[in-house]
């Protein structure tokens, strides 16, 4: 009875968003102004994407609650896994493309040569077969154009998918993937509630600290916000699984830039557009203020980036000190943005690419494995194909096999199955690097993979284990 109560109760709600939409969608094709909503500064084109955001997450919060428990379990989270991420791709190609475009525009103005008084600049350019003439105002033109576009919903719906892939593959997952017990064993609640707080507490020390004197002493207000990444990244590897951490870095620093987006340069422009087209003044603080936030976004693109694909490179995550890694991995990257903006302004310097190259070369260096250990040394037996076949059957098919028995994988991830010893012989490279030494499989040492097994491992690997049919 109640599961079909909860289905009609669904079905409904969901229902009436759809009319609501629909009605939205109306109102904007009638509506003398299209857009707006009222004097409320919400746009029915905005609040029709949301309601959608809230139609498609209540469907799938029901569907959730039908095949919690059962076999599609497990089978919904990699679909859903498969979408939100898919999203978060494409708004995120969209809002870091948007964003390197502006600043390369704010970099390659042309400011000088037969610009117009009420210009701050204007630029040429050649693209897909045809000439653009662009121009920027150095507060606002005469008259603010009716058909006039905001970059904004690339920034909104990137958050909000990566936010959500946060649950889908962390949060509903936290005992499997967020927490790691030989670093902290916590309880999933306190484990999200940390991740989540650690994300508001973040905006707000970076939002005060933009607001303090710091913002007129630009190298010492980048080096204090640089300290203070570091230690939000130190204390996500003290808390969460080191490939968890690396994660939230990267959703601290994409929550900063949505942030800056939400709650400083869209109300900024917003304000100028009012004014100009009440005819009142407007105040150049407000677009300056939002271009400060816009460079800082900027520079948060490539950490945020790295962040992003770091999950498939262990020598990353899987350090004795991944904390120090994703910290100075940030800065070298951020560093080459730096060298790429000063080159667009044509003020590049000798230093700062080099030096850049220099410290992510450093940290590959720093991240390789030892060619030799002492329990390698210490190996004198020839180690059989048996006796490691014994210990991936007993601690990796659970998750790599044809039919995973895991709580969690329903199928085995990435396609690595582990059902015959040809198949473990195949991927030695791999299962050095990730068993070895990273450490960072079993996932969180999940079936509880012991030193001597990864020991002996490491020897019938170093003793051609598998080359040669062994």
């Amino acid at each position: 009875m109640l599961p079909s109560l909860v289905l009609f109760i669904a079905l409904l709600v969901l229902f009436l968003l759809l009319g609501v939409i629909y009605g939205l969608k109306h109102y904007a094709r009638s509506d003398e102004d299209g857009v707006a909503l009222g004097n409320s500064g919400f746009t029915v084109e905005g609040v029709a994407y949301a309601l959608i955001v809230l139609a498609s997450l209540y469907v799938v919060g029901v569907g959730y609650f039908f095949v919690r428990g059962t076999a599609l379990e497990g089978h919904l989270l990699e679909w859903l896994n498969i979408v939100v991420r898919l999203m978060h791709i494409t708004f995120g190609i969209a809002w870091i493309g948007a964003s390197f475009y502006f600043v390369f525009l704010e970099n390659a103005l042309n400011r000088t040569d037969n610009v117009r008084e009420e210009l701050a600049g204007n630029l040429w350019a050649v693209h897909g077969g045809g000439f653009y003439y662009l121009e920027k105002y150095k507060v606002a033109p005469k008259e603010i154009p009716k058909a006039l576009h905001w970059f904004k919903y690339e920034a909104y719906f990137t958050w909000l998918s990566g936010f959500s892939l946060l649950f889908v593959v962390y949060y509903f997952n936290a005992r499997a993937m967020l927490i790691d017990p030989a670093v902290l064993n916590l309880s999933s609640l306190a484990a999200v509630s940390l991740g989540v707080g650690s994300l508001i507490l973040a905006w707000l020390i970076y939002h005060f600290l933009c607001k303090t004197e710091l913002v007129k002493r630009g190298l010492w207000f980048a080096l204090i916000g640089f300290v203070i990444a570091v230690g939000f990244a130190w204390f996500y590897c003290q808390v969460f699984s080191s490939r968890a951490a690396f994660i939230h870095f990267g959703a601290m620093l994409g929550t900063l830039m949505a942030g800056n987006v939400f709650f400083i340069i869209i109300p900024a422009q917003k304000a100028m557009v009012q004014a100009a087209k009440e005819g009142q003044p407007v105040n150049p603080v407000l677009g300056k203020n939002a271009l400060f936030r816009s460079l800082h976004n900027n520079y948060f693109t490539l950490p945020v980036l790295f962040v992003m694909v770091s999950n498939h490179f262990p020598s990353t995550f899987g350090n004795s000190y991944p904390w120090a890694v994703l910290a100075a991995i940030s800065l070298g990257t951020a560093g080459i943005k730096h060298w790429l903006n000063l080159r667009e302004k044509k003020q590049a310097t000798g230093w700062v690419m080099p030096a850049s190259v220099v410290l992510l070369l450093a940290v590959a260096f720093y991240s390789a494995p030892e060619t030799k250990t002492a329990s390698a040394a210490t190996c004198t037996q020839q180690i059989e194909m048996s006796q490691v076949n014994k210990i991936v059957q007993q601690r990796c098919v659970s998750c790599h096999s044809g039919n995973p028995t895991d709580d969690v994988f329903k199928s085995a991830p990435n396609g690595v199955k582990f059902d015959s010893p040809e198949a473990v012989a195949n991927m030695r490279d791999k299962i050095m690097q990730r068993v070895v030494v990273t450490k960072t499989m079993p996932q969180n040492n999940k079936t509880g993979m012991t030193q001597e097994e990864r020991d002996l491992i490491r020897c019938w690997i170093e003793q051609g284990g598998g080359k040669h049919g062994s």
